[in-house]
């Protein structure tokens, strides 16, 4: 693998064509390089020397990563309806004729990879594809490669979606070794669809593939409610910290106040950055619980172990604002210790307890508190004395553990055994379905013990 060193030029096209039958809607990215570092991945295996350091850019509207020294996060996703006359989306006749014949070429040498169909924490399908190219057939001061394909639901042949793709590939030289390695996604509902695929590059080499993608879920998963209707086809969202769209609340009776304390924070407490992974899983965490239409108060504290503070609070709000989350995260470096720190022994134990403390012993009485996150692993614990401190709170406590795999890990981390002397539950959330389980069982909970609490308090009237 060798490293790039990138300038950031102004991007390319950024156009995504939706709807067969609604129109042309090509337009220009306006945003500038630096959103081109968050486009997805590009990879070149060969040996170093083979290529010259110059710029690798991809920006479309599937996630094309740049490998420039280091994984660059995603960018945003920018879908298109279409206008004008008909409603028809204009291609060029050579593109569509090689679309229409489903013939697979190989002008341009190329390997495609259809990736399956897989939901995600997020709720919804996600597939795509994964393309190789020799650097041989790349050789030449500069290139540009060009990837149109086209999905269409089984049930709705009418309702194509249009998506296409141009970077630069930059000079290779003759006796450049290895492959350069794309890849794509898209966000889809269930069902079953066609692709039609090609790529060509400046000369108008092709190559073409067709192949057919089944998004279903299995029958222990039907209780979930994906967020994208059947037969709905997607640019992937690139952007985690979205807002969040409105939810209608429960009407009828007073909404659930909630607290959660996440850790932002790597599966791998070493790691020196936080993978878009696992920030993706605990933002939909977060958004799964906001979701839910009982709660109706949100307070938020996020904090990070390794950097020992927390980054982010929101307090009694009706809905959480993730954009302003993303900008609290975004200041997290991972890679960078405080020498002060380094000083002390049990410095995140310490910080743990006094959070615990500070935080479950508040004058705000929610009616339950959630932690969040992956596995804290400590040298020591909160000590219990510091927790009886706090004394008896009448509210539950619950923790949803992000391991994606707990078999590696299965015993009890810090955070574990506090919620433990509260009696609290916790869950493990390794899939999908663990993390919708989860929040329904949690909430109908807190909605129960709640009413227990009223009906209580009422008969001592």
């Amino acid at each position: 693998m060798i490293n790039f060193v990138c300038a950031l030029p102004k991007l390319l096209d950024n156009t995504n064509y939706q709807n067969s039958r609604s129109g042309f809607a090509p337009r220009d990215s306006e945003q500038e390089c630096a959103a081109a570092a968050r486009v997805g991945r590009m990879r070149y295996r060969l040996r170093p020397g083979k290529m010259s350091p110059r710029t690798i850019i991809g920006y479309s509207n599937l996630p094309l990563w740049i490998l420039c020294g280091l994984a660059a996060p995603a960018a945003a996703q920018i879908g298109l309806t279409g206008s004008g006359p008909g409603n028809l989306v204009r291609i060029f006749n050579t593109d569509m004729a090689v679309l229409e014949v489903q013939e697979h070429r190989k002008d341009l040498p190329c390997e495609v990879t259809p990736v399956k169909a897989a939901v995600g924490f997020d709720l919804r399908f996600h597939a795509g594809y994964e393309v190789s190219v020799p650097l041989r057939e790349l050789v030449g001061s500069e290139n540009q490669l060009t990837i149109l394909f086209r999905v269409t639901p089984a049930e709705r042949p009418d309702e194509q979606s249009y998506f296409i793709q141009r970077f630069r590939v930059p000079g290779v030289e003759e006796d450049a070794k290895g492959d350069a390695y794309l890849s794509g996604t898209l966000d889809l509902g269930e069902g079953k669809y066609h692709v039609d695929w090609l790529m060509r590059d400046r000369s108008e080499r092709v190559c073409s593939s067709y192949w057919d993608i089944e998004a279903a879920l299995p029958p222990k998963d039907r209780s979930m409610n994906l967020v994208l209707m059947p037969g709905v086809v997607k640019a992937a969202e690139a952007e985690q910290f979205k807002e969040e769209p409105p939810v209608e609340r429960t009407q009828g009776e007073l909404p659930l106040n909630v607290k959660v304390m996440i850790n932002f924070a790597p599966q791998n407490s070493r790691s020196a950055t936080l993978q878009p992974l696992d920030t993706s899983a605990l933002v939909s965490i977060l958004r799964s619980i906001a979701r839910d239409p009982r709660i109706g108060k949100f307070s938020i504290v996020a904090f990070n172990m390794q950097e020992q503070r927390v980054v982010y609070r929101q307090e009694m709000v009706d809905k959480i604002d993730f954009p302003a989350l993303g900008e609290s995260i975004a200041s997290l470096r991972l890679g960078t210790v405080d020498v002060k720190r380094l000083s002390q022994k049990h410095g995140e134990t310490e910080f743990l307890t006094e959070l615990i403390k500070k935080e479950v012993g508040s004058a705000e009485v929610p009616d339950a508190l959630i932690f969040a996150g992956p596995k804290v692993m400590l040298d020591a614990n909160v000590p219990q004395d510091d927790l009886r401190e706090i004394g008896e709170i009448d509210y539950p406590v619950f923790y949803m553990n992000y391991n994606l795999y707990p078999q590696v890990t299965p015993w009890r981390d810090s955070i574990s055994h506090a919620v433990k002397f509260f009696k609290g539950q916790e869950f493990t959330i390794s899939r999908p379905r663990d993390l919708w389980n989860a929040v329904t069982e949690m909430v109908t909970r807190i909605v129960k013990i709640r009413h227990s609490r009223t009906a209580s308090a009422t008969s001592t009237q």
